[in-house]
């Protein structure tokens, strides 16, 4: 775990909120051109989110040379969230200014060997830094960026809320776009898996973290009886073949489920006294379930049905400027929400709803919110420009 303060000096004056851009991941200039739509900066950190097309260590040097004092870090994505909404085969670039916020960022290598007591002493260190020489910016949260694949996701959080205490954290899993084969992090130019990245930041500018899903609870329930969760696996419900039981309580045969299937109808774990979604990643050997979350035997899953996708995004995003618009919003969208939003034919108008509330992001193998690892969500932060910035 490596963590490192930015060094740049504070910009009194200037735009104080996040800035956002993007440019063809296969563009031989892709650096250059999100360098050009940002602008000089100063900036404190920008984050890099890379259709899985780009050539990440390439841009990651080149970024780190025309921001030298700028802290980036950034992870491969399962789809884009640009200014025009859903997009593919791009770079976003999600920018703060240092004229707004000053960051810590904590490199997190070797989730398999994650030394708990380790990685709390080194947030403590890096939440005191950074309040010495940001005491003057109140509003704090924490960003993490995480391997998709990586399995750790639900350790990981757990560990990291015992070093941010109350600071508010938001994440999103890597992605692959649809592969699941290899999901990557960046930081400081180098190109890692198995890793993670947080950034602790302290900002003029109002944070609203939020986590919302438009899925209710049905009354179908089933129990877990055989299940590995550090393979994120379950082998059998009601004791029955998992795979066979769950299409059974759909009124599906297995040969029926596919990536839709899952989108629209993802199971819920009741904890903290309100529902989280676990999503299913596909059917395993000899009909077992895989899981973007640990499953734990004796747990009790609950058969999820949809909301209107684009109806319940847009009221929620509407609920962010009832007092004042966000001046941006960065946001995890969970893959199979862009699933099931194109498989019933919604996917333009939610890209649109993005769109217009200024949600920039990618598509997620999963999210962080606090210390739980969700799936099937839009996790984000609204960012509200301070008294007398420059805005949008």
């Amino acid at each position: 775990m490596i963590s490192e303060p930015t060094l740049a000096p504070r910009a009194a004056v200037g735009r104080a909120c996040p800035i956002s851009a993007s440019a063809p991941a296969d563009a031989p200039d892709a650096a250059h051109q999100l360098a050009r739509s940002l602008g000089q900066g100063p900036f404190a950190q920008i984050f890099l989110f890379m259709s899985p097309a780009a050539d990440m260590a390439t841009v990651c040097a080149q970024m780190t040379q025309l921001f030298p004092q700028t802290g980036i870090c950034g992870c491969s994505t399962a789809g884009e969230i640009t200014a025009e909404g859903y997009s593919e085969g791009q770079i976003v670039a999600f920018a703060l200014p240092r004229a707004g916020f000053d960051v810590e960022m904590v490199v997190l290598e070797d989730l398999d060997q994650l030394d708990t007591r380790e990685l709390i002493a080194d947030l403590l260190r890096a939440r005191q830094s950074l309040g010495r020489r940001a005491f003057d910016r109140p509003n704090e949260c924490a960003v993490l960026v995480v391997d998709g694949l990586s399995g750790k996701e639900d350790v990981l959080v757990s560990a990291l809320s015992g070093g941010l205490g109350p600071v508010p954290l938001i994440g999103g899993s890597a992605g692959d776009g649809g592969k699941f084969q290899r999901t990557l992090i960046h930081a400081r130019g180098r190109v890692l898996e198995n890793a993670g990245v947080v950034t602790l930041i302290r900002s003029q500018c109002t944070v609203k973290p939020f986590s919302l899903d438009h899925l209710r609870p049905t009354h179908a329930r089933m129990v877990v009886t055989e299940a590995a969760p550090a393979k994120r696996t379950v082998a059998r419900i009601n004791d029955e073949p998992a795979a066979e039981e769950y299409a059974r309580l759909l009124g599906l045969r297995t040969d029926q489920l596919s990536p839709f299937i899952f989108a629209a109808h993802p199971v819920l774990v009741r904890a903290g006294g309100r529902h989280h979604v676990r999503a299913i990643q596909g059917v395993g050997p000899q009909n077992s379930l895989q899981f973007f979350a640990a499953i734990a035997e004796g747990l009790v899953l609950t058969i999820a049905e949809p909301q209107d996708i684009a109806e319940h995004l847009n009221e929620e995003l509407g609920r962010f400027g009832r007092e004042g618009a966000p001046s941006a919003i960065l946001g995890f969208d969970c893959i199979f929400r862009r699933i099931e939003a194109e498989g019933r034919q919604r996917g333009r108008e939610v890209s649109d709803i993005l769109s217009r509330h200024k949600v920039v992001g990618f598509s997620t193998y999963g999210e962080q919110v606090g210390a739980m690892h969700v799936n099937q969500t839009l996790t984000g932060i609204a960012f509200y420009p301070p008294q007398g910035a420059v805005r949008d």
